[in-house]
């Protein structure tokens, strides 16, 4: 047995040793440009429990190969599972030298998980119609002056085709070579942190597939003609996306998972995992747990995770509202937070509801004080990659379709923004959100970057929720604490007031007034936590986000007058229509 640790393709000095794991396979070997693509040449050796290792002298990074699989009568031409580069999705594997890569010294710790603000991004439409890694890079510099600290990519993993949401992985350990394989990837990872940027990459493991998937019946074994060694083999199989879910009871394949997730911290620097639909890892159906062994394997990637990164993150799709997801005892899945239904779809039908009198404050309380236990294990937005496709738009057309970067989508959608970047959570931005983008997500649409320009003042906006979240004028310390009060819920004036805080005082507590109505109004009394002076950090209703805001006078305001809502003191403040203000107190 060799010495070298590892699957797939391990370059050491002098050449490159091969593993891979194909236990109903009677021969193996390796073949490739090192040998002239002879599959006679480089036999590999049985190893035991299904695994075969080999040798080869010269083999070197940038060789493409493939391994060769005898099962009685069958020959097959396999990619290797564990391939950190292929050609393309039905192509070859490259062999890959991680450590050739010049870091730089690259070092990046993820912020505190209430000090962060995502920026959700597809790498193949945020730069080009044909987007790269390397495009992606070249536009950092906007989510940095955006003030945005953390981006997370949607699914990297080689996928058939080269346009894609990246749903689909074929090959889950090579980077899409459409968007510019590893190196890429390493080079814009880079970059991102020089400025401050964490980065989060989307893994799928609740299925694969379904096309082009070289694991299907990997060594010539199945049962009931359905995937082979990598998947299960009857009623488990089948997922909404195809009938490819991994056999998460097998050993290899968790082993397989694990080590997937492993390499994006140890090969490309990453800061943290965003998890497909985790419900279909736990049952058939995303509903009851009939899955108990993909339930344990998230625990214990997470678990392990969590041991050896301390500051890592990793994130939940899960979206059925669930503690333990995110809860941390013996049968729990241990991810640190989770996309939060509870918020998204009360809040996104209060800014597309065509009526005032129709728009539910209670729904919308109700969305913003939502709480797993902690108030960063739940991530906050109006925008992602779901929410505005499969029959759904961006909030701007939603609400307007004949014109939706007019008033109302203005005014409505960033009426959304003030909620998601001042409700406790984390919140995270669709790319192309703080520009107001329109229509509906495709993998094959770039953004309209020329909005970013023609709006720039609604992107100034998001700026400045930005700032104000992230505390960055040590004004608004009290929008990363843990605690919030709603001061006032008014159904009939559909205004909403809640104060924020971490420790209190000065420069950390902070009262935020929403009003979720067209009405204008000038002197509009709410409590406030504390008397005296309270200085205004925010009115999104200025001239200076967008001409067609009305400019509602707004202003830092004194606390002096009776008590109300609860509150020790009162005053009068102006709200203009969908528009949010933030007060701290001085």
């Amino acid at each position: 047995m060799s010495n070298l640790p590892g699957m797939g393709a391990i370059v050491a000095d002098g050449g490159c040793g091969f593993r891979v794991w194909a236990p109903h396979a009677d021969s193996v070997s390796v073949a490739g440009d090192f040998n002239e693509w002879n599959n006679q040449v480089h036999s590999m050796e049985h190893e035991g429990n299904g695994y075969w290792y080999g040798w080869v002298d010269g083999a070197k990074a940038g060789d493409e190969y493939q391994f060769f699989l005898r099962n009685g009568d069958m020959e097959l031409w396999r990619i290797d599972p564990y391939a950190m580069q292929v050609t393309n999705s039905i192509g070859n594997g490259v062999i890959v030298d991680h450590a050739s890569f010049d870091w730089e010294g690259d070092t990046f710790t993820t912020p505190n998980h209430n000090n962060l603000v995502i920026y959700e991004m597809h790498v193949g439409s945020f730069a080009g119609e044909n987007g790269t890694l390397d495009q992606v890079a070249e536009r950092l510099d906007h989510i940095s002056q955006l003030g945005v600290n953390c981006i997370q990519l949607m699914p990297l993993m080689e996928f058939a085709g080269d346009k894609s949401w990246g749903y689909n992985p074929a090959h889950i350990f090579a980077i899409e070579s459409s968007y510019g394989g590893p190196d890429a990837l390493k080079a814009m990872i880079k970059q991102a942190h020089r400025r401050g940027i964490s980065v989060i990459v989307d893994v799928v493991y609740n299925h694969l597939g379904p096309s082009d998937l070289d694991l299907w019946q990997f060594d010539g074994w199945s049962e009931n003609d359905k995937g082979g060694i990598y998947f299960y083999n009857d009623w488990k199989s089948a997922t909404p996306w195809g009938d490819t879910r991994p056999d998460y009871g097998r050993p290899e394949v968790r082993q397989f998972l694990r080590d997937n997730a492993n390499m994006w911290f140890d090969h490309y620097h990453v800061q943290g995992l965003r998890y497909d639909m985790t419900p279909f890892m736990r049952s058939v159906n995303g509903g009851e747990r009939d899955i108990p062994e993909g339930w344990a394997m998230c625990r214990e990637i997470n678990s392990e995770i969590r041991a050896k990164r301390p500051d890592a993150i990793l994130i939940a799709e899960d979206l059925h509202g669930v503690h333990a997801v995110t809860d941390t005892g013996p049968d729990d899945a241990h991810f640190h937070s989770q996309w939060d239904t509870h918020f998204v779809h009360p809040v996104r039908g209060a800014l597309t509801e065509m009526r005032d009198e129709n728009r539910s404050v209670e729904a919308v309380v109700k969305a913003i004080t939502y709480n797993y236990g902690d108030a960063y294990e739940r991530v906050i937005y109006t925008e992602s990659h779901d929410e505005v496709a499969n029959g759904k738009a961006r909030i701007p057309t939603e609400v307007n379709p004949g014109d939706p970067q007019g008033w109302f989508g203005q005014k409505r959608s960033t009426l959304g923004a003030g909620l998601v970047l001042t409700s406790p959570g984390i919140p995270m931005l669709f790319q192309g959100q703080e520009f107001l983008q329109g229509e509906w997500f495709r993998d094959d649409v770039p953004l309209d970057w020329h909005l970013n320009e023609e709006y720039h003042g609604i992107v100034r906006l998001y700026r400045d929720l930005v700032r104000l979240r992230l505390n960055n004028e040590g004004r608004s310390k009290g929008l990363m604490g843990q605690d919030m009060q709603v001061i006032q819920a008014n159904n009939s004036s559909k205004v909403i007031a809640f104060h924020r805080w971490m420790n209190g005082g000065a420069g950390d507590d902070v009262v935020v007034a929403l009003n979720l109505s067209t009405n204008t109004w000038g002197q509009y009394r709410i409590g406030f936590p504390a008397a005296g002076r309270w200085e205004l950090l925010l009115n999104s209703d200025s001239k200076i986000y967008s001409d067609d805001f009305g400019d509602q006078y707004a202003s830092d305001v004194e606390a002096n007058g009776p008590a109300q809502d609860g509150m020790p003191a009162s005053a009068e403040i102006a709200l203009g229509p969908y528009s949010v203000v933030v007060y701290g107190r001085a």
